[in-house]
């Protein structure tokens, strides 16, 4: 990547989708374009030839799904972070993501310029980005599933699981709450354990689903 640059990938299966995300950031110069590509079973080894800090890949793709390739990405090249592009923002869709492969984010392909900038400026801070319309369907999702188990999470924990939400470090929730850092740890520890999650992300989807976030 060049300095101050963030370097970016792109697979999909339509060239005139990639065509149009390049158009829409055309005359960002903090992005670094390595490579494009209409065919997924070429993306490992271009990765593996070159540093990519954002892979934006199709969902939708014949021979390999958008989910198995993001599940592979995320094997061999862990850092490598990777926005999901699709047509359909279904929740069942988004959950296969969400749950097969170590996503940072998840837009439909109607998304605009100030909004794919903003995420892709999030993720490659190390933060998260759902579109809202992609996070009302896997609430609608949610609400079509049986009811969800009783949430035992106190109301500091509520708390800092809002504040992880929004991409606050430990330091930053600690000096929100007034409490210190090892403490924050200590709730952080027990919300995972208490949801049933290993990861931010899956932490999230949990928040969502019982309402924590609103």
């Amino acid at each position: 990547m060049k300095a101050d640059k963030i370097a970016l990938a792109i697979v999909d299966d339509h060239q005139i989708v990639i065509d149009g995300i390049l158009a829409l950031l055309k005359g960002y110069d903090c992005y670094d374009f390595v490579f494009a590509t209409t065919d997924p079973h070429t993306v490992i080894e271009r990765l593996s030839q070159n540093h990519v800090d954002i892979l934006l890949t199709d969902v939708m793709m014949p021979g390999l799904p958008g989910n198995e390739l993001a599940k592979l990405v995320k094997q061999q090249f862990p850092q490598v972070k990777i926005l999901a592009l699709s047509m359909s923002g279904a929740g069942d869709v988004v959950d296969e993501m969400i749950n097969q492969a170590d996503i940072s984010g998840y837009v439909l392909k109607n998304i605009g310029k100030q909004e794919l900038v903003t995420a892709l400026k999030k993720i490659a801070g190390g933060g998260m980005y759902f579109q809202e319309d992609v996070l009302n369907e896997l609430d609608k999702n949610s609400t079509r599933k049986k009811q969800l188990p009783e949430v035992h999470l106190t109301e500091r924990e509520i708390e800092i699981t809002r504040l992880i939400e929004k991409e606050y470090n430990n330091r930053q929730i600690a000096d929100a709450l007034f409490i210190s850092e090892r403490t924050v740890e200590t709730h952080r520890k027990n919300i995972f354990r208490k949801t049933g999650t290993n990861s931010v992300i899956g932490l999230i989807k949990y928040a969502y689903e019982h309402k924590l976030i609103v």
